[in-house]
């Protein structure tokens, strides 16, 4: 699966939601996130199956969180470990960071 191949999906269910990738034998990484307030997202767990792993498609769900953020004016709070270490290598998202 290449990145251009890599389609982040979103869904939203209201004070949830969560960002997904589908593998075409039917793996799906997925990333999820509360929401606080109008403002403000808490990704709270980030889960990549073995059939994604070294592809970067962890980085991906958060590159699309960050991109979403921006667009909408809103801050994340990275308590997911792998997401609060992808904030901790990317200083230019430190415009959505809120934590």
């Amino acid at each position: 699966m290449t990145e251009a191949s890599v389609t982040v999906e979103h869904e939203d269910y209201g004070s949830k939601g969560r960002y997904f990738v589908r593998a075409p034998g039917g793996a799906v990484a997925e990333m999820t996130f509360s929401k606080v307030g109008e403002s403000r997202i808490i990704i709270d767990h980030t889960e990549v199956p073995d059939a994604f792993r070294g592809q970067g498609i962890g980085l991906m769900l958060v590159t699309r969180a960050v991109e979403d953020a921006r667009a909408g004016g809103k801050s994340i709070i990275p308590l997911c470990p792998f997401a609060r270490e992808q904030f901790r290598r990317h200083h230019e998202w430190a415009d959505v960071l809120n934590g």
